[in-house]
């Protein structure tokens, strides 16, 4: 009859290059998370510079209607003519 043998206990080696394995995924997937959140951000950037260009051009608009309208000033702390 053959002797049982206890399982096996992995090796110092096999630990270490499993350790470093799972090391390695993390890493790769931090990275892949990083380009992705590095490509929102670029995105954000120019939609909020185009936003800003067009919140420019309607004050721009507006101050023009207003100074079309009154030939005054345009003041945001005026009084509203019904007073």
């Amino acid at each position: 009859m053959t002797p049982v043998l206890p399982p096996k206990q992995p090796s110092e080696a096999d630990t270490d290059l499993a350790r470093l394995t799972g090391a390695e995924e993390q890493i790769a997937h931090l990275q892949l998370m990083t380009d992705e959140l590095s490509q929102v951000v670029a995105d954000q950037q120019d939609r909020i510079a185009r936003l800003e260009t067009r919140v420019e051009m309607l004050m721009r608009r507006e101050a023009g209607r207003e100074s079309d309208q009154g030939g005054s000033i345009p003041l945001g702390d005026e009084r509203p003519p019904h007073w």
